[in-house]
């Protein structure tokens, strides 16, 4: 191909403005065009009825942050239609359908939002008895992955201050409704949000209602030897007459001890045998479950 057949910006006003107008002035031209939205898959009928957040409109989310800022002594609702820095931080382990929604409600708060979401530290959550079940990398790219998310802040303090705030340029801090009650919420963070609040800083979103009870998952004290891991490995090691065959040896019964909740291994098999144990594990977890993670 010689460079005669290469289409020049004179060729292109030929060809496409008549009216002889260059190519930058037209591609100007196309930025009074709003960015479109990104789509969202509208809910089912079922979800609408029993999950209290889902037919939020980013309407309804704006008026109700409206109204809370108006009727705060220090926030004010702003009228201009700047991109505003919206801050969530959490554990995020395991990520529920209400963490999910309150990001949804944070990044929709405004009409122009760039929502950032501070993951906490495996280090730190130890520090305040609390053991994630994923690491902290994990964590991360979950968050990475998550639609309404814009940032993802690897190193989020575990109580945000008035430096953090202004390092950050963060505009406004998304606190979920009830948590300042939430015997679950870490007081210390709290201490944090007090002090945006007092600021007209911090923005409501409304909790989710009609979930499903979160799956069992003990964090374990970072002091304690055994992990559910652990634990599990020392239950089969503990059962006499391991084998790995997947077919259960002969028997004549399946009487178990009325004294043991944990079924005789050595008449199952091995899928059997590692459900039995799991569940066994389970009631263990149960039993020593005393400050559930909160993320």
């Amino acid at each position: 191909m010689d460079s005669s057949s290469v289409l020049s910006d004179e060729d292109y006003d030929l060809i496409s403005n008549p009216g002889q107008r260059s190519l930058e002035s037209s591609i100007a031209d196309l930025h009074h065009i709003p960015a479109l939205n990104t789509y969202e898959i509208p809910p089912s009928d079922a979800a609408r009825e029993r999950l209290s957040a889902v037919a939020l409109s980013p309407g309804d989310i704006q008026a109700y942050v409206q109204n809370a800022l108006n009727g705060s002594s220090a926030g004010k609702y702003p009228r201009d239609n700047v991109t505003l820095r919206v801050y969530v931080d959490g554990v995020f382990d395991v990520l529920t359908i209400g963490h999910v929604h309150q990001l949804r409600q944070a990044k929709l708060s405004f009409p122009s939002v760039h929502l950032i979401v501070g993951v906490l530290s495996d280090e730190q959550c130890r520090a305040h008895n609390t053991t994630p079940h994923f690491s902290h990398l994990e964590r991360c790219e979950l968050m990475r992955h998550c639609r309404w998310v814009d940032e993802v802040l690897h190193d989020a303090p575990w109580t945000v201050n008035d430096r953090f705030i202004i390092d950050k340029r963060i505009d406004y801090l998304a606190l979920e409704e009830g948590s300042s009650v939430n015997p679950e919420f870490d007081k210390e963070r709290l201490k944090g949000y007090d002090v945006a609040k007092r600021l007209g800083r911090v923005l409501p979103t409304r909790m989710t209602t009609g979930l499903t009870a979160a799956p069992l998952l003990v964090s374990y004290n970072a002091s304690e030897d055994t992990t559910p891991f652990r634990e599990l490995a020392e239950m089969v090691l503990e059962q006499p007459g391991r084998s790995t065959s997947t077919h259960p040896p002969p028997t004549t019964s399946t009487t178990t001890s009325a004294d043991s909740k944990t079924h005789d291994l050595e008449v199952l098999g091995a899928m059997e045998a590692l459900e039995a144990m799991s569940n066994e594990l389970a009631e263990r977890c149960a039993r020593k479950q005393k400050q559930p993670a909160r993320g």
